[in-house]
């Protein structure tokens, strides 16, 4: 979309005085939205349900002022929940067997996020925002399937109203014996928030879908909750079964949210555990919301352009000050942002007016929150996992290439098997593997060879040499960047192989130099071989 600069909106206080209404009505359809999320997300967390909603306000009213992100939405998101659960399970978290231990362990989880929102601050002075082009795309779109997994191996059987333990694996193969086992007032009310979770896409009808599909399912479910009077201890026949029924079906939140505050433990971060989650919530969390923000820069109407290194650092201080009054992690969350853009956002103030949005609802009437059944919550989830680890993503991974799908498929055995951190590094090894097997030489691997074959004002030739691989893409990347000719020529003849990521890289900044009238352009692969139908298959030297 071409505009002139002067009409593309800014989120400075001129921004703000011109956009003020068109960002608030969308921070308030967003509201809707990540209300009935931020909850929903924090208790899949073992955190306490307000947890996510400090969070969503932190984050929506400080990078306001911090980034240059204009569309993003920060708050917490699915694809840190395992990594969330997951430290404070570590930490001794029981599930509400023991209150007192599971208290402990959501403040020494504070702890660490603290600390890993101060070396999130740090990536973002030291200017590391292309951290997120390291990773081959095939792994991270594994990460992000296993992830779904996940989550929906963890919310289902809430969703059914029963308790389920074990292993991911364990809980997959158990879905049969929870649907066996259901409660039946709490997966009636479960199972028609699923019905609207999955049915509301199909709706084609734009106004009919005038509300947000998660705040219908509020509409229905809190009704039938109270109908059903779920949070009272008792017992009901309902379908011919008997259904135990108790306010630990509900979500429970004080009625005072600055009674919710707390404050970390910071006694755990120097242990195994805490140096492993450190890692974990730093380094994915970083690389999960570089890569939303770099997908929200491609939808944004008016094609602006995310500072990573800033965004980054916004995200650190959110990170650092959520976690120290009791938050959860945030990103830049992509299904939020993806709503704000299409309820017609135009500058950053939309994130801010969510956040204020979010803070009156929990002041002024936290009561209401009582009345949400955790089934409903779990339903959304579901589906948002779901939408990660869809069969479509399976397809089109198979379709980009056999090698591509392979890596794909050994990052989500990795992580079910061992963690998210491990399952992702298997699957960078596998794919390095496979390049080998493919003719790159090992040391392309990690030494990129090229040169400048020749600059000048109107034309520049980079010529590549052995192998383009992900691991020496940011090198590719600078040495393109460094170039100020109108067109330049990435020159692939002399290599051997040249992988997915780079070709999906290339495309991507050849987008970004079209943008800014510029021509980027990849020569040399008349002599190479496609290993799919794809675009942006992976190329291989024909002998």
């Amino acid at each position: 979309m071409n505009t002139l600069t002067s009409d593309i909106p800014l989120g400075n206080f001129d921004g703000l005085k011109r956009n003020w209404r068109a960002d608030m009505l969308s921070g308030f359809l967003v509201f809707l939205i990540a209300l009935p999320l931020c909850l929903a997300i924090s208790l899949a967390c073992g955190y306490p349900a307000i947890a996510g909603v400090f969070t969503a306000i932190i984050g929506g009213v400080l990078s306001a002022f911090i980034s240059n992100s204009e569309l993003t939405i920060k708050g917490p998101a699915a694809g840190l929940i395992v990594v969330a659960l997951g430290c404070v399970t570590e930490f001794g978290f029981t599930g509400g067997a023991d209150p007192a231990a599971d208290f402990q362990a959501y403040r020494l989880a504070l702890g660490v996020g603290v600390v890993a929102g101060v070396i999130q601050i740090l990536f973002g002075v030291f200017r590391s925002g292309i951290l997120g082009e390291f990773f081959p795309t095939s792994a991270v779109h594994g990460l992000l399937a296993s992830i779904g997994v996940l989550v929906i191996s963890t919310q289902f059987p809430i969703v059914m109203g029963v308790e389920a333990g074990g292993t991911p694996i364990d809980r997959l193969l158990g879905i049969p014996s929870y649907i066996m086992g259901m409660n039946p007032v709490i997966a009636l009310i479960g199972c028609i928030s699923l019905v609207i979770m999955f049915g509301y896409p199909l709706i084609k009808n734009p106004k009919l879908k005038i509300i947000p599909a998660p705040m219908i399912v509020l509409l229905v479910a809190v009704p039938l909750g109270i109908y059903f009077d779920i949070g009272t201890e008792q017992v009901v026949a309902f379908a011919g079964q008997d259904a135990a029924l108790g306010p630990h079906y509900l979500v429970d939140v004080p009625n005072n949210m600055f009674t919710a505050l707390t404050f970390p433990d910071f006694s755990g971060v120097l242990t195994s555990t805490g140096i492993t989650y450190i890692i974990m919530f730093s380094l994915i969390g970083s690389v999960e919301s570089l890569l939303s923000a770099k997908a929200v820069d491609q939808i944004d109407p008016w094609r602006r352009k995310t500072n990573m290194d800033k965004d980054l650092l916004a995200v650190g201080i959110g990170n650092t000050a959520a976690a120290f009054v009791g938050g959860l992690p945030m990103i830049s969350e992509i299904v939020r942002s993806k709503a704000n853009i299409d309820n017609g956002a135009r500058t950053r103030y939309a994130n801010m007016f969510h956040g204020l949005f979010l803070l009156a609802f929990v002041a002024l009437v936290p009561a209401l929150i009582d009345r949400i059944p955790l089934a409903a919550l779990a339903a959304m989830l579901v589906f948002t996992g779901f939408r990660l680890a869809s069969p479509a993503e399976f397809i089109h991974m198979y379709k980009i290439g056999r090698e591509q799908f392979i890596v794909f498929v050994s990052t989500i055995i990795g992580v079910l098997a061992t963690d998210l951190l491990v399952g992702i590094c298997i699957g960078i090894l596998v794919k390095a593997i496979i390049h080998v097997i493919n003719g790159a030489p090992i040391g392309s691997l990690f030494k990129p060879s090229m040169k400048v074959d020749s600059a000048g004002e109107d034309s520049a030739s980079i010529k590549v040499s052995n192998s383009a691989l992900f691991s020496t893409w940011i090198a590719l990347k600078n040495r393109i960047s460094a170039q100020s000719a109108k067109s330049v020529v990435v020159d692939m003849s002399d290599t051997k192989f040249v992988d997915h990521t780079v070709m999906a890289n290339l495309e991507a900044l050849a987008k970004e130099f079209a943008e800014s009238d510029r021509e980027l352009s990849i020569a040399g692969l008349d002599g190479h071989r496609s290993l799919s139908d794809h675009p942006l298959a992976a190329r291989k030297k024909s002998n």
